[in-house]
């Protein structure tokens, strides 16, 4: 049984019931102008088979564009009225532009994927597939990055390694933003106030069950990358500030580190040297005690500083104000 079959079968269930059910597709748009048409006219290829089961909604924000990517999108709302663009007034960045596009779906559910036409638009009956099967969210994990150089695959393999590491919550190694997320997903992430934010990141906190499906990334087309190093870097940053308070009580940790091996040494120069008079012949000079002794006081400084972190954690868990909890309305059956 083909896909598209499945499909079929799947939602003329509770499309008997309750009529087409609507899923709402969001793509952030910034300086695409040559994918767009190309990306649009392939969404219409592999949603109208489906159209007999689910209606479709396109959002396209446009994240203050400088080329004629908002000319591109006027074109497409005015023929195609599936299409709703939210026009930004200057550049705010895609994970902004992703949240803008979630509060104004309304679909029952909603998927997210990049404009650039590297996230296959043939995998979306896919996507639908899995969540009709029961799965509240369904992510895109790329088997392979095109033609990206092995110093960047290594550094994507090093930032997936360290955040899986220090992350609070479980973390996918190249999970990426093209996901399908249940409209329960939608309300409960569309509740969260932080501004500093990474999608993939406060989607994967939220929880719900899950499915994977696994693609190879193609190769950009048209246009530069618009992550460059300093973004990418700043990505990571609010990545680990995000999903975990260890870069903060790192130096807690390090100072109780610093100040029991410090003391150590100090003592077994107390013993060594003053007290059994250097039968070792090891003759610590004065600047030697002085190192250690210093090295001990910046082990108390930065215990210290770890305990302020402690205080600083608790203001931050407050202040982003994400819910104590969230509740399940109810499960997605599964497909029998």
């Amino acid at each position: 049984m083909t896909i598209l079959t499945k499909l079929s079968h799947l939602g003329s269930r509770s499309a008997a019931t309750s009529g087409k059910q609507k899923i709402s597709i969001i793509v952030p748009v910034y300086n695409e102008e040559r994918s767009l048409p190309m990306m649009h006219e392939q969404l219409q290829a592999v949603t109208t088979p489906l159209t007999k089961t689910y209606s479709f909604e396109y959002i396209y924000v446009n994240d203050g564009s400088s080329d004629t990517s908002p000319g591109v999108l006027a074109s497409l709302e005015s023929q195609d009225k599936a299409v709703r663009v939210l026009e930004f007034s200057r550049n705010f960045g895609k994970e902004i532009a992703v949240t803008a596009g979630l509060h104004a779906s309304t679909g029952q559910a909603a998927i997210i994927m990049d404009a650039d036409m590297q996230h296959p638009v043939a995998l979306l009956p896919e996507f639908i597939a899995k969540w009709e099967a029961g799965a509240e969210v369904v992510v895109g994990v790329r088997k392979r990055y095109g033609k990206e150089s092995s110093q960047k695959r290594f550094h994507s393999w090093l930032f997936y390694k360290l955040l899986s590491k220090i992350s609070d919550v479980p973390v996918t190694p190249r999970a990426t933003d093209y996901r399908l997320l249940d409209r329960e997903v939608v309300d409960a992430f569309n509740q969260l106030s932080e501004r500093n934010r990474i999608t993939r990141g406060l989607v994967d906190w939220l929880g719900f069950q899950r499915e994977y499906v696994y693609f190879e990334s193609a190769d950009r087309l048209y246009g530069q990358v618009s992550y460059k190093f300093g973004k990418l870097v700043g990505l990571a940053v609010n990545s680990f500030v995000s999903l975990s308070l260890f870069p903060l009580r790192f130096a807690g940790w390090l100072g109780i580190a610093i100040t029991l091996l410090s003391g150590l040494a100090g003592i077994f120069i107390i013993v060594e040297d003053f007290l059994l008079n250097d039968p070792l012949g090891l003759k610590f000079s004065g600047p030697a005690m002085l190192a250690v002794l210093n090295m001990f006081w910046i082990g108390i400084v930065l215990i210290a500083i770890g305990l302020v972190a402690l205080y600083i954690a608790s203001i931050h868990s407050e202040v982003i104000n994400r819910p104590l909890y969230v509740l399940r309305k109810h499960r997605r059956p599964r497909a029998s």
